[in-house]
């Protein structure tokens, strides 16, 4: 078996354990491939007036998963990223982290694609931050002209862009994810909602200072180009959906894994938010057998090292 599983401290997950009860892991001994990521003890009780910040290590790469698809990434030069961030509604996001705040201060936003549960929170995230969100180029172009955002938060970029917006060693490049991106906006004059552009769903590269690479996919069905992104891109942790009926299913995120993409770690993520979204981490592992890759089973609010 290739999943490690660390089980975290009853304090952390107490406001989260009868929602993330339904979700199926396993144990095993870990592949020789890849070191063993670290766990780091983070609370899920947040004060209210000074958040905590998670532990960082020098020189290390950070990754906490706060539920679906929002994720923290701590770089190893200290900057912090945020992605696809649905938090203050998110039933799965342990409740010290539905505060906005309780993040820390957050360098970067980036949104995979338009749909509520990966980009509610954005807007008001950047604003807090003065960050600006990179997203599908169709979206940031609604978020402007709804004067959701000002332009200098939601600057453009594409499929195949690489961009270096908190500094020249960190590269985020934006890649294809097979998926579909409407904006659903509530016109405060008529109190009605209304489907806008959201741009093409994608999923993200992201080169750190130390050179690890993270790709964070998004919400994506298998597709063949997806090889071409594991051998041209060789990430070191996949972030991959798993739960199904609008994303990959275990058995389809396997073989993405195993065959395509070949990364040394990969985090199971968008399940058992909603009934449609059955896959468990169990049976991703059980279809991954013994392939050389470390799955890491997060907690909501559960930090890893690697």
């Amino acid at each position: 078996m290739t999943i490690n599983k660390k089980v975290f401290p009853a304090l952390a997950i107490a406001a989260a354990s009868l929602l993330v009860a339904a979700c199926g892991t396993s144990s095993g001994p870990a592949a020789s491939a890849s070191p063993t990521p670290t766990p780091i003890i983070v609370s899920s009780t947040v004060p209210a007036t000074a958040p905590a910040p998670t532990p960082v290590a020098a020189g290390k790469v950070t990754v906490q998963w706060l539920g679906q698809a929002a994720t923290k990434i701590t770089t190893p030069g200290g900057k912090v990223i945020v992605i696809d961030p649905w938090l203050t509604t998110n039933p799965k996001t342990p409740e010290g982290f539905r505060r906005l705040e309780a993040l820390g201060k957050v360098d970067l936003i980036l949104v995979t694609h338009a749909h509520m549960d990966h980009f509610l929170d954005a807007p008001a995230l950047a604003k807090l931050n003065n960050a600006p969100v990179y997203g599908p180029a169709g979206l940031n172009q609604s978020l402007v002209h709804l004067g959701m955002l000002p332009t200098e938060l939601s600057p453009r970029f594409n499929k195949g862009g690489t961009i270096t917006p908190i500094g020249p060693n960190i590269k985020i490049t934006a890649t294809h994810a097979e998926h579909s991106s409407e904006l659903v906006w509530r016109n405060p004059s008529t109190g009605k909602d209304e489907t806008h552009v959201g741009g093409e769903p994608i999923g993200f590269i992201i080169e750190l200072e130390n050179g690890f690479k993270i790709y964070h996919m998004g919400d994506t069905g298998l597709f063949g180009d997806m090889r071409l992104i594991g051998d041209y891109y060789r990430p070191d942790l996949l972030l991959i959906p798993i739960g199904g009926h609008f994303v990959m299913d275990p058995k389809d995120a396997a073989v993405a894994t195993v065959h395509m993409l070949k990364p040394k770690y990969a985090i199971p993520i968008h399940y058992g938010t909603t009934p449609q979204l059955k896959g468990t981490p169990a049976e991703y592992t059980s279809a991954i057998g013994n392939a050389p890759v470390r799955v890491v089973t997060m907690n909501p609010g559960e930090a890893y090292q690697f």
